[in-house]
């Protein structure tokens, strides 16, 4: 018989609440690491931020709605920048009330292109009663713009490679 101690609900809970994405590439890390944190690219798969992403500094990321007006939709601070391998952000919605979640890109070689992967947490923490609901919401965003990013990136490889070709 083993002794110790079992994890508590909390515990459990968060792992189990932790949103993981990893997607594959045909980039360079550079070139996925400048969709990380480039303001124009930024805004090409996810939303515009007001500058490129730097380390230790805050960030707003911008929603123009239909009717013309801008408002931030995501802000937090830019918690580590190893470029081009990992980035730390902190993540804020208006429904998270102010909390801070943590989400976490890793860049990595692979097969000849970049597997990016990405850990969102403490959506548990900041969501409350309203957990299922934002890791559903957040699930299906993060899919949805990964999907994006992948289909710029790609488009951005091609022109370049086309560009290393046409001066070749």
């Amino acid at each position: 018989m083993t002794t110790g101690t079992l994890p508590d609900a909390t515990q459990a809970d968060t792992a189990h609440t932790t949103i993981r994405k990893t997607v594959f590439f045909n980039a360079s890390r550079e070139t996925v690491w400048a969709f990380l944190t480039e303001q124009d690219k930024l805004a090409q798969w996810f939303h515009r931020p007001g500058k490129d992403l730097a380390d230790g500094e805050d960030y707003a990321l911008i929603r123009a709605d239909d009717d013309g007006s801008k408002g931030p939709i995501i802000w937090g601070r830019v918690i580590s920048m190893e470029a081009p391998s990992k980035l730390v952000t902190s993540f804020i919605i208006t429904p998270f009330g102010g909390t801070e979640t943590i989400v976490t890109w890793v860049l990595e070689e692979a097969a000849g292109g970049t597997r990016l992967s990405l850990t969102h947490e403490g959506v548990a923490e900041a969501a409350g009663a309203e957990t299922l609901r934002m890791l559903m919401s957040l699930d299906r965003g993060w899919d949805e713009h990964l999907e994006t990013m992948r289909k710029a990136a790609a488009l951005e490889a091609a022109i370049a490679s086309g560009q290393e070709m046409a001066g070749a």
